[in-house]
C-alpha cells in the first residue's frame, strides 16, 4: 500500500511540472515567430523607406530632366540602375507622330535608346490596358508581353506601369527582371503608381517644352521657319529693298509627287524626305537668306539684295541638289526626288507704303512661276520676268 501511495503520489506529481514545460515551450516557440515575424516587418519597413527615399530621388531627377531625350535616358537607364532591374522600356502612345517628330531632331535617341517604343495605341496590343488604374504585376507571358520586353531573352516577371493623365492612357513603363518572384500580384504597388503618374506628367512637360522651342515661328519637322515667320520677314526685308534701292528674290518650291511618296513609304517616309529636302534646300543658302516651310511639301527662300539671275542660280543649285542624289529613307528604301521652282523678284518703288501687299504680290508671282514649272513637265525652274514694284 505505502508503495502504492507513493507511486500514486509521484505519478499525479509529474503532472504539472510537465504541463507547465508544455507551456513554456510553446511560449518560447511563439515568441520566437513573433521575433521572427517583427523582424521581418522591420525588414520589410527597412526596404519600403528604402524604396521610398529611392523612388523620391528617382522623381526628383526625371522632374529635373530639360528635354526629351534626357528624360528618356533618366527612365530607361536611371530606373534600371536604381531599382536594379534587367530591363527597362516604355512605350508611348503616339497616333499623330507628334512626339516622334519632336525627337527627328535627334535622331541617334531611336538607335540610342531603343526601349523607347511607339505605338498608335497601348490599348490594342492588350485590351486590358485601357481599363487598367494601377500597376499590373505579374509572370511573363510571351503571347501578351513580348512587345513590352523586346531584347530580352529570358523573362521572369514584370510589371506593366500605365502612364496617366487626365484619365487618359499615355503609354506604359516597362520593369523586367529575370526573377520569376520579383514581382507578383501581392506586392504592394503604390510606389510604382505614383511613380507612373510622376513619369506621365514628366513626358508631358518634356513635350511641351519641345513644342514651344518650335512653335510660333518654327515648323517642327524640318526645323525651319514657317509661313507666319516668312511673311514678317519679307515684309521687312521689302522695306529695307526700298531704303536701299535693292532688290530681293523670292523662290517657291515645291517637291514633285510628293503624294505618291507619301502614299508608298508612309508618313514616317515622307517626314524623312520632307526633312532632307530641307536639309539640302539650307545647304545652298545664304547666311542672310531666310528659309521657310511654306506649307505641306512646298518651301520657301527669300533673297535679300537678290536679282533675277541671283535667284534663277540658287535655284538652280537647289534643284540639283535635290535630285543629284536619292533621298535615302531607311537602311533598305532611297526616293529619287525632284523639285519645281518659280523663281520672281521685286524692286520696291520709293513711294511705296504697304509692304503686306507687295510682299504678297511677290509671293504670289513666285508661285505663278512655280506653276508653270510643274505644268512644263516639273524637276525644272521657272523664272518670272514681272518685276514686282
Amino acid at each position: 500500500m505505502a508503495h502504492q501511495s507513493y507511486g500514486g503520489r509521484s505519478h499525479s506529481g509529474s503532472r504539472p511540472r510537465d504541463t507547465t514545460a508544455g507551456r513554456a515551450e510553446d511560449l518560447l516557440a511563439e515568441n520566437r515567430r513573433l521575433t521572427a515575424h517583427l523582424a521581418e516587418l522591420k525588414e520589410q519597413a527597412a526596404r519600403n523607406d528604402s524604396l521610398l527615399r529611392k523612388t523620391q530621388e528617382r522623381e526628383l531627377e526625371l522632374l529635373r530632366a530639360a528635354t526629351l531625350h534626357a528624360l528618356f535616358e533618366k527612365l530607361i537607364h536611371g530606373l534600371r540602375r536604381s531599382y536594379q532591374l534587367d530591363l527597362v522600356t516604355l512605350t508611348l502612345d503616339d497616333p499623330q507622330y507628334e512626339l516622334r517628330h519632336l525627337l527627328w531632331d535627334d535622331a541617334a535617341i531611336f538607335e540610342k535608346l531603343p526601349q523607347v517604343q511607339f505605338t498608335d495605341s497601348t490599348a490594342s496590343l492588350l485590351p486590358y490596358l485601357a481599363r487598367l488604374d494601377q500597376p499590373w504585376l505579374g509572370s511573363f507571358n510571351p503571347t501578351e508581353h513580348d512587345f513590352f520586353c523586346a531584347g530580352l531573352s529570358r523573362v521572369g516577371s514584370l510589371a506593366l506601369i500605365p502612364l496617366r493623365r487626365n484619365e487618359q492612357m499615355d503609354g506604359v513603363l516597362t520593369f523586367a527582371s529575370y526573377d520569376p518572384g520579383r514581382f507578383n500580384a501581392e506586392l504592394a504597388s503604390d510606389f510604382l503608381a505614383h511613380l507612373g503618374a510622376v513619369a506621365a506628367l514628366c513626358i508631358e512637360n518634356a513635350a511641351n517644352r519641345a513644342r514651344l522651342l518650335r512653335s510660333g515661328l518654327t515648323d517642327f519637322l524640318t526645323g525651319f521657319h514657317n509661313r507666319r515667320y516668312l511673311n514678317a520677314r519679307l515684309r521687312e526685308e521689302l522695306a529695307r529693298a526700298q531704303r536701299f534701292r535693292q532688290p530681293i528674290a523670292c523662290l517657291m518650291i515645291d517637291v514633285d509627287n510628293f503624294k505618291p511618296i507619301n502614299d508608298k513609304n508612309g508618313h514616317l517616309g515622307g517626314d524623312a524626305v520632307l526633312r532632307e529636302v530641307a536639309r539640302r534646300i539650307a545647304a545652298e543658302m545664304r547666311v542672310s537668306d531666310i528659309g521657310a516651310r511654306f506649307g505641306g511639301d512646298e518651301f520657301a527662300i527669300v533673297l535679300p539684295q537678290g536679282d533675277l539671275q541671283d535667284g534663277e542660280r540658287v535655284a538652280q543649285r537647289v534643284l540639283e541638289s535635290v535630285r543629284g542624289t536619292p533621298v535615302q529613307i531607311d537602311a533598305e528604301r532611297f526616293e529619287h526626288v525632284t523639285l519645281s521652282i518659280g523663281v520672281a523678284v521685286a524692286e520696291p518703288k520709293h513711294d511705296t507704303r504697304d509692304h503686306k501687299l507687295l510682299a504678297e504680290h511677290l509671293m504670289a508671282e513666285a508661285d505663278a512661276a512655280l506653276y508653270r514649272s510643274k505644268a512644263g513637265g516639273r524637276n525644272r525652274v521657272a523664272i518670272s520676268r514681272n518685276i514686282v514694284s
